[in-house]
């Protein structure tokens, strides 16, 4: 381990933000988290994963550890399901690709997001009617003030809708270091029906899918829509699609009956963030070196050399415009640093 002074962020971060940590030290196992937390209980801290769900606003005046911890094994398995430990720092397509190799079923609709393993829960990432919350099993965690380490069952992670307890109740207080996946080994559930997977499997001429199949289908739509962040600074969907009451949705679908909307339960409906962005006249645009992107108008780009301060100044600029159109508030889905 090498503790490094006034180091650039740039290539920890998905957007590409040339931000500077005031000191900044990879740790590569448990044992070094430990002895890292320990060394350093009077310092402000700052977790860094796979950097693809934040936007660097600022310089990070704290010691950021950046969680580098690799390895994933079967810790279990019966006739119809295998459990599968997956550390930190593992890559979380990469991760995805490999249960797929085992034939292990659950993950295939979240190929192709950027990120690592642990991030995953604390956002309960989801895509393509999947969400971490359908495979998640469990997860270690180090309390960062103690350095003990904690098992949270599903149950105890109160996952919602791109929220878990690490985003609530327990914030800033655990770094999650391996999560426990729970995957079908047969008897596949296959899921398809949701946005355009169904048409993209036709294209490719596919009548009954497999897990390959179903993920090939995603990596292809998710590359139709959004831009690699190795090529194009992105963090994937900026916001996240509001869900709004059916009483207030009534009136404002009265006045846009274009507006597309899903049903989420008797009272609600989850309506498209990037159907109401596009709408409000913003896809494509640039704005400097900060951007919407051409082909997906929730996702917001880095050109270059843009700021995390101007692209937040985009987002805003959406956020206002949208609710002023549509009377709808779309929240961030990335976290504003």
């Amino acid at each position: 381990m090498e503790l490094l002074q006034n180091f650039s962020l740039k290539n920890y971060n998905t957007f590409g933000i040339d931000a500077l940590a005031k000191e900044f030290i990879a740790v590569h196992s448990v044992n070094e988290l430990k002895t890292v937390l320990k060394e350093n209980a009077s310092k402000t801290k700052f977790i860094l994963g796979g950097g693809s769900n934040m936007l660097l606003t600022k310089d990070i005046d704290a010691l950021v550890i950046h969680v580098d911890l690799k390895g994933k094994k079967i810790v279990r398995e019966d006739e119809n399901h295998v459990w599968v430990e997956s550390q930190a720092g593992e890559n979380w397509h990469e991760f995805v690709l490999w249960t797929i190799d085992q034939n292990f079923g659950g993950l295939e609709n979240l190929s192709l997001i950027p990120g690592n393993v642990g991030t995953t829960p604390v956002q309960n990432i989801g895509a393509y009617g999947t969400e971490i919350k359908d495979t998640f099993d469990s997860c270690q965690a180090m309390e960062i003030s103690t350095q003990k380490m904690k098992t949270f069952s599903h149950s105890e992670c109160n996952f919602g809708y791109r929220e878990s307890i690490f985003k609530q109740e327990a914030k800033d207080q655990y770094i999650i270091t391996s999560v426990v996946f729970k995957l079908t080994k047969k008897n596949h559930i296959i899921k398809t029906s949701y946005g355009d997977i169904i048409a993209e499997l036709s294209n490719q001429n596919v009548a009954e899918p497999t897990l390959k199949d179903v993920s090939n289908a995603v990596i292809a739509i998710r590359k139709s829509k959004l831009p690699d962040p190795k090529e194009l600074g992105n963090s994937g969907s900026f916001f996240k699609n509001p869900i709004v009451l059916k009483s207030d949705f009534e009136k404002i679908h009265a006045n846009f009956p274009e507006m597309k909307f899903y049903e989420v339960s008797a009272t609600e409906v989850k309506v498209p963030a990037g159907w109401l962005i596009e709408q409000a006249g913003f896809k494509g645009k640039r704005f400097g070196d900060a951007g919407i992107h051409k082909n997906q108008a929730l996702v917001l780009v880095n050109y270059g050399n843009a700021t995390g301060q101007e692209i937040l100044a985009v987002s805003k600029d959406i956020q206002q415009t949208v609710f002023e159109k549509f009377g709808i508030h779309i929240e961030a889905e990335v976290n504003v640093i």
